[in-house]
């Protein structure tokens, strides 16, 4: 894991954990968004060249300028905290006291390895300690963190980490299954393998909890 700098520190006596950081430049937002696309497609085109690719072929000629908008807008889009989701939370009038599970998020990510896809799903719960959160704001939650060159483990701190500001609780867990191209397509091609991992804070670090949890991540729901 990559260290945080004092810089990153900043402001941040608030959280219940130190964040946990991608490796972004300061300057990593003074291009604008079509400034970047420019660029990277020019990059695109030479490495396609470089491995002999005929770009006047109609098939290939699009082909730079697609991907580095799907650079930019789409698969590295959360890297911009403009696109930060705003968590909508609410007051817990209805007084529920137990564990939420949302659970089966499909997660797509990027490996920051070998930028090749991480596929899975993400199961996130919290216990309310006077607030609710959309439920559908768990879900871009998760997609705004996953949408960047990541690894699993700094993905599964952010999302409850972020959970953890916006619901004001250290009260948040979440675990990850997910299968990483760079181990199942390259390299070990091992195509049966998936990768776990989790991330437990507060009343979740007690062990009846924590299994709760993982019980509930268990059931099939089938509708």
């Amino acid at each position: 894991m990559t260290e945080d700098t004092d810089s990153q520190h900043d402001n941040q006596d608030d959280h219940f954990y130190t964040k946990a950081f991608n490796p972004v430049r300061s300057d990593a937002f003074d291009l604008s968004d079509d400034q970047k696309i420019d660029l990277i497609k020019h990059d695109v085109r030479n490495i396609l060249q470089t491995l002999g690719m005929d770009l006047e072929d109609d098939s290939i000629k699009g082909t730079p300028n697609r991907v580095a908008k799907m650079f930019v807008k789409e698969i590295f889009g959360g890297l911009h905290p403009d696109r930060k989701p705003k968590p909508s939370t609410f007051q817990n009038n209805y007084k529920y006291g137990q564990m939420l599970v949302e659970k089966n998020i499909t997660l797509y990510s990027t490996c920051e390895h070998h930028l090749l896809p991480i596929i899975g799903k993400a199961h996130i719960a919290y216990i309310s300690n006077g607030s609710v959160i959309g439920l559908s704001k768990m879900n871009r939650i998760v997609e705004y963190y996953a949408k960047r060159p990541q690894v699993q483990e700094r993905l599964t701190m952010q999302i409850v980490q972020e959970l953890q500001d916006a619901l004001g609780t250290p009260d948040v867990a979440c675990v990850i299954d997910a299968k990483h191209l760079c181990v199942n397509s390259r390299g070990i091609k091992d195509i049966e393998s998936s990768t776990v991992t989790s991330e437990f804070g507060g009343k979740f670090m007690d062990l009846e909890t924590r299994r709760e949890f993982l019980d509930y991540i268990k059931l099939d729901t089938k509708f």
